[in-house]
Order: structure tokens, then C-alpha cells, then sequence
């Protein structure tokens, strides 16, 4: 199965010395990771604030981030798009202890989830955070401790800290966008 990556702009805006709006960047995203090797997702790390409410400046800059990190920085946003391909043998055989290592990689090693006893899929994690998925294109379908569903091009789901995987059983390639805010549980 042959899947083309295509790539999108991400067009960042500040203000000139006339605090006068302009365009500071217009490329694809500075920091894209393959996690996992072939058959893993594609994750495109868009943007992040560090702190909310969010400082605005005139020229704002990349942040120094050398590698991927799972969840928003402490009390910060972040927006993300990850191209995940169809689920392949290598991620239905994962155990605990690789899925474990798979998140280590983006420092959430702590997320994951699917050691636990009755797990729904190799990949169940949970983060302390408020997420908004959207679907860009392609389907794919969300797991969760009891039940699933499959959502489309256009679908948005807020994740509300809860435990969940991502699994495309569609044959093509799916995209979305994420974006994550830091929160703390209630309860």
C-alpha cells in the first residue's frame, strides 16, 4: 500500500515595529516525528504556548523543543496534526511493556495505559488534559474503556482527560488535528 504524504502550510502572523499585523512565517511545520517506525503515525507539531493566558508578542519564535513531547507544557497549549496510518499487525501485537516505550518516546511514558488488565487496545493512554480532535480527512475509530465509534472527515471530539486509543481500520491514511490544553483531574 502505497501512501502519499502530502504536507500543509503552517502560517504563523505577529506585527511589524508599526504594530501593524503581518505574516511572520508561511512553510510546512518546523518539527515532524515518525514515532514507532513504519506503520507508526506521523506526528507535525504545529504550535505551543507555554503559559495562559497566552503571551502575545510581535515576532513571535519557534519554541526550543528538540523532540516530541505528548501533552501541552504545564499550564500551555498546544496544536498538533498527526497522520495516522491504516493499523498494521506490528501495533495490534504490542504489550504493555513496548507500548510503554512507544510513549516514552514522546515523554508520556506515564499515559500509557495498556498494562492495565482488560485493556481495549495495545495503545490506551491517558493525559491530565482537555483535547480537541478534528478529523481533516479520513475516518478512524476512538476507543475507549467501554465502547468505541468511528468518526469522519469534519467530526470533532473533545477528550476530557479520558483514557482512549486511536485505531484506523479504514485502509487509508487519516489525518487530524489536535489541540491540547492543560488541565487537572477533579477527581
Amino acid at each position: 500500500m502505497n501512501q502519499q504524504q502530502t504536507t500543509f502550510r503552517r502560517i504563523v502572523t505577529g506585527h511589524n515595529a508599526d504594530n501593524k499585523a503581518i505574516i511572520v512565517s508561511d512553510a510546512p511545520p518546523v518539527f515532524t516525528q515518525l514515532i514507532g517506525g513504519p506503520g507508526g503515525p506521523t506526528f507535525f507539531e504545529v504550535w505551543n504556548t507555554i503559559e495562559t493566558p497566552a503571551l502575545i508578542h510581535p515576532q513571535p519564535d519557534e519554541l526550543d523543543e528538540t523532540k516530541l513531547v505528548l501533552a501541552p507544557p504545564k499550564n500551555g497549549t498546544r496544536i498538533r496534526v498527526i497522520e495516522f496510518p491504516p493499523e498494521g499487525d506490528e501495533i495490534k501485537k504490542l504489550t504493555g511493556v513496548t507500548a510503554a516505550e512507544k510513549f516514552k518516546t514522546m515523554g508520556g511514558e506515564q499515559a500509557s495505559t495498556s498494562s492495565e488488565a482488560g485493556a481495549p487496545h495495545p495503545l490506551m493512554h491517558r493525559t491530565q488534559t482537555v483535547d480537541y480532535g478534528i478529523v481533516l480527512e479520513g475516518e478512524i475509530t476512538m476507543i475507549l474503556d467501554r465502547g468505541e465509534t468511528t468518526i469522519k472527515a469534519g467530526d470533532i471530539v473533545i477528550q476530557n482527560g479520558t483514557n482512549h486509543a486511536w485505531a484506523n481500520r479504514s485502509g487509508k491514511i487519516c489525518r487530524m488535528a489536535f489541540v491540547l490544553i492543560d488541565g487537572q483531574f477533579t477527581f
